[in-house]
């Protein structure tokens, strides 16, 4: 009684994870830009990232597609967020500003 697919469902599978290098670029340049501004603020954003990147791979879904398939996570205390697609794997495509234009994040996609 009362278990049906959920007992099936209970372990979830883990998707690989890749960071294309125009990502990697994005998060190099807040990084230092951060880093400029106060010594270990730079640290503190790549701490966000990480808890980003961490909810991103438990749960891939948890997340709205903003364009395309493609979707967004938005850093804690930083204004800044996480573009990544699903698929066979978790692809990073951008890590930008919130500010930036999204034609930045969306020709990657």
């Amino acid at each position: 009684m009362g278990r049906g697919p959920r007992s099936t469902s209970s372990k979830t599978m883990s998707l690989p994870l890749l960071i294309k290098p125009e990502a990697e670029n994005d998060l190099v340049e807040a990084f230092a830009w951060y880093q400029d501004r106060r010594d270990g603020l730079g640290v503190e954003f790549l701490l966000a990232y990480e808890a980003a990147l961490g909810a991103i791979h438990r749960n891939p879904g948890a997340f709205p597609d903003v364009h395309r398939g493609i979707h967004r996570a938005i850093l804690r205390r930083f204004p800044y967020a996480v573009y990544y697609l699903i698929g066979e794997q978790l692809t990073v495509i951008a890590v930008t500003h919130a500010k930036r234009h999204p034609r930045r994040w969306q020709k990657r996609g």
